[in-house]
This record gives C-alpha cells, structure tokens and sequence, in this order.
C-alpha cells in the first residue's frame, strides 16, 4: 500500500542494514560499516556472490563433508576445484586441525565452515575454532566463509561463537553469512545477508549487480522487522525443536541398523544407516547397497521422504528434517521401523 515496490540499492535498504549491522553487534559483538554489508536473496546467492568475487580458475575451496549440496556445485560454477574433507559420525561431523592442514595447498582460496550445520547439526566449540583458526593462521592467503544461517537454532545451553569471536584477528579474511530464513521461519521471503572486507564486499555486490539486482523490496521490510523486532518469537520454536529432537534421537536408536547421534543445533537428524542398508540388500529388498536405494526403498514402501547422505557428500546416512509436527514424525519414524522390520 505505501508504494514500496520499485527497485532498491544493489546491495540493500539503508534500513535493513542497518538492522543487519545491529545484529551482529547484538548477537555477535562484531563491528561492520554499511559498505561490509550486502544484502541478498537468500543464503545461497550470499555463498555464489562471494565465490564468483574471489575465486578464479583453479583456486581450491575446502569444504568438509558433510557438506550443504550447494556448496561444491558453487564452486564448480567458479571454475574451482572443491577440496572435500570428510568428517564422519566417529568424530562428531567436525574435522579436525590435522585434516585441515593437509589439505590446504597452494592453490587454496577459501575454507568454508558451516556451524551449526546442515546437514548433521554438528556445531563446533569455541575451543575447536580456535584451533582450527591456529592453522588458517599459517595460510594468510586463504580467506574463511562461516555460514551461520542456524545461528538461532541451538538445540542445547551452549552461546552460539563463530571463528571470528574464537579467533578476532581473523576479521580481515572473515565472510560471514547468515540470512532470516532460519531463525524467523522466513524461507520463502528469500533474503540473505553477508558481511566482511570492504573490498570483497563491493566485489560481490558487483557480481549481484549482473544478476538479481536488489533482493525484493517488499522482502528487505519484513527482513527489517524480523532482525529489529522482539526475538523472543524464536523461544517457543526453540522449545519445540528441542522437544522433536529428543523423539528423534530416541526412536531412530532403537530400530536396528540405525546410529544417530544428537545434533547442537539446526533441525535435523542424520543418522548412520549404512548396518540396515547392508540388511535389506541381504534380505533382496533392494539391489544395491547405497542411501540412495534405501531412500526410494522407504519412499516406494512406507510413503516417508528422507535425503540420501550422498547428496551431502555423506554415503550411508540419511537425513531427516524435524521441522514439522511432533504427529508427523511419530507417524513418519512407526513407517521406517515398519518398513525395516
């Protein structure tokens, strides 16, 4: 009604930055100026404009696996060469500093860390970012992306830290990404966020520029009152978030064939099920032994969509979102265990 639905600035509202750059002095206790800040339409298009800025032909990007699905296939877009180090349940889905020193080279750009993460809800310490910045220490030339997108969604008692508040003298060489879809139940009103150097900034905003233009005017006001409204409309989504991951965790257990650990944050479950492929292909229920037929396997003969853990880099797990009601899952996890008895 007030007219609001021409095109914007490239990079965002003066008023939703500055929403943005208070959040990260409230949530974050980081400092940014309105030129650190672009504004996007949603989380994905912050990870493609920051690759397309800094990565040319033949730069490596790190990505530890499990991995979101969009970040290799980004990189490929560049001309780069993902870098997968694989973190499986044994060791929490996190990789340590050892992977990550051996896997930088000279050919390294970026490193990208997702906590808490989708898809396994692994988050790391204050601790394990540390050390991991110790290593990047050594690498000047290596730039980080933290994907924080599941900042809000903490599935226990732990403050949310980022490397960059493990790690502040990282600032210089520090993309963070984050956006309201999340932590606001905002998926469809696409908007995304990133902030960091000046210079890499304007590049990305560059990039943007050739692409969308500006997110959706009406989008950058919701965005707005999201980020400057009351957060206490993220408590009782917490509450129930923490109650379905408790199920979950529990009754995924108890069928046989499954490992599930708990996840820190975000709202999935992504459990081991490599024991119960190996027994349906015994039993000739289904022909080869990937997540992948297992996935169709409980789709075709029980009605219940999971992802296969190979589309995040992840062979022999699953993932199930718990973003849906308490009903839902009950019924949905009584079908697996019926399907795999």
């Amino acid at each position: 009604n007030a007219g609001f639905t021409k095109y914007t600035a490239v990079d965002g509202t003066p008023g939703l930055k500055a929403a943005v750059i208070a959040k990260f002095r409230r949530d974050n206790g980081l400092d940014y100026t309105p030129k650190q800040i672009l504004v996007s339409c949603g989380g994905k298009q912050s990870f493609f404009n920051l690759v397309q800025a800094v990565v040319n032909a033949g730069d490596e990007v790190i990505i530890p696996a499990p991995y979101w699905v969009s970040y290799p296939d980004i990189v490929i877009l560049a001309d780069g060469r993902p870098v997968i180090v694989e973190a499986g349940i044994e060791q929490g889905f996190k990789i340590t500093p050892a992977q990550l020193d051996a896997a930088i080279t000279p050919k390294t750009r970026l490193f990208v860390i997702n906590s808490p993460s989708n898809p396994t809800g692994a988050v790391y310490t204050r601790d394990e970012l540390a050390a991991l910045g110790e290593v990047l220490r050594k690498h000047p030339r290596v730039l980080i992306a933290s994907d924080d997108m599941y900042e809000h969604i903490r599935l226990n008692d732990v403050p949310f830290v980022n490397i960059l508040n493990a790690c502040p003298d990282l600032y210089d060489r520090t993309l963070v990404l984050n956006g309201v879809s999340k932590a606001y139940s905002m998926t469809g009103w696409r908007i995304g966020y990133a902030a960091g150097p000046e210079s890499i900034l304007r590049a990305m905003t560059n990039v943007q520029s050739q692409s969308t233009s500006n997110a959706t005017s009406i989008s950058q006001v919701a965005a707005e009152a999201a980020l400057n409204g009351d957060q206490g409309c993220i408590t009782p989504m917490l509450d129930a978030f923490k109650t379905r991951h408790r199920y979950v965790v529990d009754a995924l257990n108890a069928i046989p064939g499954f490992h599930c650990v708990d996840s820190g944050g975000a709202f999935y479950a992504f459990p081991d099920v490599r024991p119960a492929i190996m027994n349906l292909l015994a039993r000739d229920i289904i022909e080869e032994p990937t997540d992948i037929a297992f996935s169709e396997y409980l789709l075709e003969s029980a009605d219940v969509a999971v992802v296969p853990g190979s589309a995040f880099g992840a062979e022999g797990y699953i993932r199930l979102s718990f973003a849906t009601s308490q009903a839902n899952l009950e019924k949905a996890i009584k079908r697996i265990a019926a399907a795999l008895a």
